[in-house]
């Protein structure tokens, strides 16, 4: 036998173990995934994985992408693949209790009229007015349904949560109750000041409008056992007994969010009495034996986030009124991550102690241009002037929101002595794992804060300019979910970004921009120069340049045309560079890659054929 045919069938079998490999890795290995990037953003989280292993009833899943009119618009498309890969990793893994179809609402189509009786949202393309849908739509067996309208690709670290949140909400049949307990008439009540009946705070309103909610007293034995989230509000000398029902209802898997204040100035009784004396609530007994501390005897005075507000003087920086911007706001944390302002006034801060075993997560944070006051003499400050004198000394961030969560103690060893003997015989947790967001400020919940109000023919109309109310639904919609949800955390992105390609443009950008700044500075000049001779030629019709200025005018034309080709050479060098990393990064993938590995097939059948003979 030759050695072209022995040649020849090498090609052959190699050409078969090929196609035996592609059959087998889409068949056989179909179901192993390995995730090799670099925020495991195929591999779903441990809550997740919870939510769809624990669920009892089927989840049919409708995906609505366009896939044929959004041609061209490849970065869209590229998402809509990610989110289609994601879906079908819940699907593998949910035992066959979600059920996902793919659909193409093409236009004037069934599908489109579908897609519109769900109530996706459809994004028209200018050029050709076609609508394109990009949604999910997931119904139970009960006929309820959760859609998401269109996936917006900024909120791509979020996926995963809003996926999870639908499966979630769909196997949860009851509406969750919102327990809200305060010693402020944030459910409205009459004001001292003008006798009227004030409404109820707005924020309050726009809960009301979203959950089930109920009002419970400052005194009571038990936290209902309907109530799933406590909404605890600027709490003051709470008995033993409402402490223990806290401590008992949050070690239970009760989940609460706390607004805890060092000096709630927002009250009218504060503003009439103007005595000095801070309006300070305070939880300290049971944060304590949990593993956390809220600072509510300080004001944290914040040099760069300060508002200003208008005084008899004028208009000044309050030091203690704080608002604070998007680089304030932790954009990995599903409760803050769409907040762009956040208004309050008079905040704490807070933090862990020293011997927890809490993890905390800083929801808000002040500027490092921070510092405290004591909040008795902050509320005897009659001005916000001599604030300044507290912000000399050395300064630092401070933690004015934060997530708390992990094993926790009770801040009881027995039962107060309000309870009964027949009480007593209940069971008494003694530790538990928590979930409890804290926000040193109860000030950022009342309108003035955040939300303007006119009045429409006889309606009242309001209108945010601040997200303090966001921040408010956000983080009873996160803590209302089970654990599961509330562990899942932002995660990475798609694309990925080019970090060794933006290191090549940063080097060539400084390489080039000494030459270009001396090129600019030049063709300044010469264009300065013509424009002195061309005035002195239009001037006047008798002016005759001398033939030494005609010269000197035709070479500032030649050296202009000079400079501005070496201009543009140079602002062209500056994707050289680039383009011949792509080139290589091509040639590794496409060719290098392929060719190594045939050679080693190559390699392995003449191993074998050797050790044959």
């Amino acid at each position: 036998m030759n050695k072209a045919l022995i040649r020849a069938l090498q090609y052959l079998c190699l050409t078969g173990l090929f196609v035996v490999l592609v059959a087998a890795n889409s068949h056989t290995f179909r179901s192993v995934r390995w995730d090799l990037t670099a925020d495991q953003i195929y591999t779903l989280s441990p809550g997740s994985v919870d939510i769809v292993t624990g669920l009892d009833a089927p989840i049919d899943v409708y995906f609505f992408f366009s896939k044929s009119t959004s041609e061209g618009l490849s970065t869209l498309r590229d998402y809509a693949a990610r989110v289609l890969s994601l879906l079908k990793e819940y699907e593998s893994i949910s035992d066959g209790n979600l059920r996902v179809h793919v659909i193409d609402p093409e236009p004037f189509s069934e599908a489109e009229d579908q897609a519109n009786e769900y109530g996706l949202t459809a994004a028209v393309m200018p050029s050709t007015q076609d609508a394109i849908y990009f949604g999910v739509v997931a119904k139970n067996g009960q006929d309820k349904q959760e859609i998401i309208g269109f996936f917006d690709p900024q909120k791509e670290p979020f996926l995963e949560y809003q996926l999870s949140e639908l499966w979630y909400q769909l196997s949860e049949p009851e509406q969750v109750k919102i327990g809200v307990m305060s010693g402020l008439n944030v459910t409205g009540g009459q004001n001292p000041m003008t006798g009227q009946f004030d409404p109820p705070w707005y924020v309050y309103s726009q809960l009301e409008s979203l959950y089930d909610m109920v009002q419970l007293p400052v005194e009571l034995p038990k936290i209902p056992q309907e109530v799933k989230v406590l909404l605890l509000i600027h709490p003051q000398q709470l008995s033993e007994q409402t402490q223990f029902a806290i401590d008992q209802f949050v070690l239970g898997g009760g989940k609460l969010i706390a607004f805890i204040d060092p000096h709630h100035e927002s009250d009218p009784m504060a503003v009439m009495t103007g005595t000095g004396v801070p309006n300070q609530s305070d939880l300290s007994q049971l944060f304590s034996a949990w593993g956390m501390q809220v600072h509510s005897d300080k004001v944290v005075l914040d040099v760069a986030n300060g508002l200003e507000i208008r005084t008899q003087q004028g208009v000044t920086k309050h030091l203690g009124f704080i608002g604070l911007n998007k680089e304030a706001l932790d954009d990995s944390d599903v409760i803050t991550s769409s907040l762009d302002a956040i208004n309050g006034a008079s905040f704490g801060y807070v933090e862990l102690t020293p011997d927890s075993e809490l993890e905390v997560i800083p929801l808000m944070v002040s500027s490092e241009f921070s510092n405290l006051i004591p909040n008795g003499e902050y509320a005897s400050s009659l001005s916000p002037e001599p604030l300044f004198s507290h912000v000399i000394e050395p300064q630092s961030e401070y933690i004015l929101a934060g997530r708390f969560s992990g094993e926790a103690k009770s801040a009881f060893s027995d039962f107060p002595q309000e309870y009964s003997e027949e009480a007593q015989n209940q069971p008494r947790l003694t530790s538990g794992n928590i979930q409890v967001v804290v926000v040193a400020d109860t000030d950022l919940l009342t309108d003035r804060f955040w939300v303007s109000q006119a009045n429409f023919f006889g309606e009242t109309i309001h209108s945010a300019f601040a997200d303090n109310g966001v921040l408010v639904v956000n983080a009873v919609d996160n803590m209302a979910g089970s654990n599961a949800l509330i562990s899942i955390r932002s995660r990475g992105t798609f694309a990925r970004p080019f970090t060794r390609v933006d290191a090549l443009t940063a080097q060539a950008e400084l390489r080039f921009l000494e030459q270009e700044q001396l090129l600019e500075q030049e063709l300044l000049e010469i264009e300065n120069a013509l424009s002195e001779l061309q005035s002195q030629q239009h001037a006047t019709d008798t002016l005759v340049l001398t033939p030494e200025q005609e010269n000197a005018l035709a070479e500032f034309n030649d050296k202009r045309i000079e400079v501005r080709k070496a201009l543009r050479e140079v602002r062209h060098q500056l994707d050289k560079d680039i383009a011949k990393l792509g080139s290589q990064l091509k040639f590794l993938n496409i060719a290098l890659m392929p060719l190594l590995l045939v050679g080693l097939l190559a390699w392995l059948m003449r191993a074998l054929r050797l050790r044959a003979h």
